[in-house]
């Protein structure tokens, strides 16, 4: 009855939902639940047996989508401006952790390949207990956590190296072997880099576009899946792991407006696999030699986590970084890692290593795992134990290498829906300088927002984990913009759960829907026609602290200049219902080719009659109301207001068609 594949997965869920629910209301972290599951239902301890074959096979591809997850939050443009700080720290803590821990464990009587082995998986850091810990103390966007991330991450790109040089120790290869071996698996990495980056910028922007056009939930999940794991599956066919292709694909879509969706797309399965992955770490671990080895285990955890919290805190404030996060980043660095499991089996297959000597090392660095998340649980207390008061900063602020990320902002707006309304209030908090993410389901729209230089992004924003990874925690306000009833009763349902105290303005389109959207949670909720979004502008600025003299001013600028922020708006796909006509004038970005003659020329040489040119868009920094003096640059990104015809007429004499 229990070799039944069906009773084998009823007992594991079982035992799961039992000890993960267990471990929640003790406030331990649910991966030591699911280790605790894994050495119940393994082979070495009495009870019931789950086969971990399958098991294992399946699980790996939960590292697979948390490593795309963690890419979607490490875009290139963030690893480029953090290489001075990831690149070094990074090889310098795996290097040095190899070389201090292969020395000692040498030194203690280890053969030369089995203690650099040793040191090898001492290296790694789980990046998923490091994640997922951050994530669920809030911490994740903070300036340690994306710093220890960031290096968790490189350490796992290391990994690939160790996985290549580890069979060779099995069969004593020379050192030109090895070196041969190496510099074919660099090139293998750079050949997989290119074609994820090629193919990613070439096909997966149109094909998110395309998808998203569609409004089909289920079509846009089952894209997000098909592209992770095809990203895999081209590393995987050269030789390297699959969680480094979809941590590529991740940082393509990263750079994207679709990341926010993506990953709520994506997070359901890679939270259920990674449980499974590491139920399947606690099947590997043979209880019946506890007895024999576990003071050496216990010292190998102690020295794992010692020598990582010293090095890599040492490395970090040599860099220059404060000694605080110095400290604290060393603490989120101590745990052992996934991919150390993977060196260690590695080894173990090549013989290079002892199965004692294995089962040694296991039982450290799951030690270091049961040990680490309450580590990084009090990484603050502990780190401002160890540093003077005149060291200590607050981390509140985030880094600056990741400014202008939605999820990192403070104090700022999210809009829900960037149609008409949705977008005369982004143009009032431009005005006053008040930061603002907003979210969108029109696929064209958002493609367009994107390019003149808003924050706008592809999301769903009843979903939680989007509302979460647009800042919904910090920030001051949100707007429902749409007249979609249903909807907006969904989004007040996930702010209230996320943000009870969060203040909440809905447009309506009449009286009869204000008592309800009232009852579910709205803080003001303003009929529709165009009045109204002047009303819910004026009401956002007050409630954002803007002087009442100001607002007042501002609304009679606008109702004196015939409404001119509330007619800029970016038409997308989806037809204007909060219309009694269609629109006659539009805003519309351009971009400016080489060919193009207006390149060389300024603002006010440019021949564009019934147009004005709002913004432009250079280097990705957008500059509202450019003087006419500004001399135009190839890749420059104009920003055109007027009637539908004089733009589309403006457009083609830009592009010279």
């Amino acid at each position: 009855m229990l070799e039944q594949p069906i009773v084998q997965l009823l007992i594991l869920l079982l035992a799961a939902v039992v000890v993960v629910a267990v471990f929640q209301r003790l406030r331990v972290p649910s991966t030591l639940g699911y280790l605790l599951v894994g050495v119940v239902l393994g082979p070495y301890t009495p009870g019931p047996v789950v086969e971990g074959h399958q098991l294992r096979l399946i699980a790996e591809f939960g590292i697979v989508f948390l490593l795309f997850t963690i890419g979607l939050n490490f875009s290139l443009p963030q690893i480029r401006a953090l290489r001075s700080q990831v690149f070094v720290l990074g090889t310098g803590q795996v290097v040095l952790t190899t070389a201090v821990v292969g020395i000692a464990a040498w030194l203690a009587g280890l053969p030369p390949a089995a203690a650099f082995v040793v040191g090898a998986v001492f290296a790694q850091s789980s990046t998923t207990v490091i994640s997922r810990q951050l994530t669920e103390q809030g911490e994740e966007n903070s300036r340690h956590g994306r710093l220890g991330t960031a290096m968790s991450v490189f350490q796992d790109v290391t990994a690939v190296p160790f996985v290549i040089v580890i069979p060779a120790l099995g069969v004593a290869a020379g050192a030109e072997s090895i070196g041969a071996t190496m510099g074919w698996a660099v090139l293998k990495a750079l050949l997989a880099f290119a074609i994820v980056f090629v193919v990613g910028r070439w096909v997966l922007r149109p094909a998110f576009h395309a998808v998203a056009e569609s409004r089909s939930a289920e079509l846009f999940t089952l894209t997000v899946l098909l592209v992770s794991l095809a990203a895999g599956w081209t590393t995987a066919e050269l030789g390297l792991s699959m969680a480094f292709g979809a941590f590529l694909a991740g940082m393509v879509l990263g750079e994207t407006e679709f990341r926010h969706q993506v990953e709520a797309a994506i997070r359901p399965f890679r939270d259920v696999l990674l449980g499974l992955f590491f139920v399947g770490i606690g099947m590997l671990f043979d209880l019946r030699s506890l007895p024999d080895i576990w003071l050496v285990a216990v010292g190998g955890a102690l020295v794992l986590m010692l020598v990582k919290i010293v090095l890599v805190a040492g490395l970090v404030r040599a860099s220059g970084i404060e000694t605080m996060t110095a400290w604290q980043t060393g603490l989120m660095l101590a745990v052992g890692g996934e991919f150390g499991f993977a060196v260690l089996a590695i080894a173990l297959g090549s013989g290079v290593i002892a199965d004692a000597t294995g089962q040694v090392a296991l039982a450290s660095v799951l030690l270091s795992i049961v040990l680490a998340p309450l580590l990084i649980r009090h990484n603050h207390a502990i780190a401002a134990w160890l540093t003077p008061a005149r060291g200590q900063r607050s981390d509140e602020a985030p880094a600056a290498t990741t400014a202008g990320l939605a999820a990192d902002l403070s104090g700022h707006v999210i809009i829900c829906g960037y149609g008409r309304i949705g977008q005369s209030i982004a143009n009032f908090l431009d005005e006053e300088d008040i930061p603002y993410v907003a979210l969108d389901l029109d696929a064209s729209r958002v493609r367009e927002a994107h390019l003149a230089g808003e924050p706008v992004y592809y999301g769903d924003a009843s979903d939680r984990t989007v509302l979460e990874s647009v800042g919904i925690a910090n920030s001051r306000l949100l707007v429902i913009g749409h007249h979609d009833l249903p909807a907006a009763l969904a989004v007040l349902d996930a702010v209230r759960n996320l943000r009870p105290g969060l203040p909440v303005m809905v447009r309506a389109t009449d009286e009869s829907q204000v008592d309800k959207l009232r009852e579910a949670g709205a803080t003001e909720v303003v009929p529709e026609t165009l009045e109204a979004a002047l009303m819910i502008t004026a009401h956002a600025l007050l409630l954002l602290d803007v002087p009442l003299a100001r607002v007042l001013r501002r609304i009679q600028q606008q109702r004196t200049g015939r409404y001119q922020l509330l007619k800029e708006f970016i038409r997308g796909d989806a037809p204007y219902l909060d219309e009694d006509a269609p629109a006659v004038e539009r805003v519309h970005p351009v971009v400016l080719p080489e060919r193009s003659g207006a390149v060389g020329k300024t603002i006010g040489e440019l021949e564009l009659p019934g147009v004005t040119v709002t913004a432009l868009v250079r280097k990705g920094e957008r500059h509202l109301d450019p003087p006419v003096g500004t001399r135009l640059e190839p890749g420059d990104v104009l920003v055109l207001f007027g009637p539908d015809a004089d733009v589309h007429r403006s457009e083609d004499s830009l592009l010279g068609r």
